[in-house]
């Protein structure tokens, strides 16, 4: 791990657990910052499978299908909570921009032929 990536880390972590400080009562805030934390860390550790796994290996076909289900899942949590602060007709727009990149990155994931 690099000191970037370390440093990145810290800073997430260190974030987390403030958010999670000043949320104190509100039991949804805190889960929806517990699992924000814990879908980034392991969308960074399957991404580092995807990188490196052998080119066409089953392993890198499972790590890219593992990192497409958490960023999906991540665009999902944060257009619900902030959807909800929004009035209907911007709430509606910013659920079709999060349809707009999940459909996009399997696009981008499954369907476009691989160059590597």
């Amino acid at each position: 791990m690099t000191a970037v990536t370390s440093l990145g880390f810290l800073l997430l972590t260190a974030n987390s657990i403030v958010a999670v400080r000043k949320s104190r009562g509100d039991t949804a805030a805190t889960v929806f910052i517990l699992a924000s934390y814990a879908c980034l860390v392991l969308l960074y550790y399957c991404l580092r499978r995807f990188e490196t796994a052998a080119s066409g290996s089953v392993a890198r076909g499972h790590a890219r299908i593992d990192v497409w289900i958490l960023t999906t899942l991540l665009t999902t949590m944060f257009s619900w909570r902030v959807a909800a602060l929004l009035p209907w007709l911007v709430a509606a727009g910013v659920w079709f921009m999060a349809a707009s990149t999940v459909l996009g990155g399997y696009y981008a994931l499954f369907l476009l032929p691989r160059t590597a």
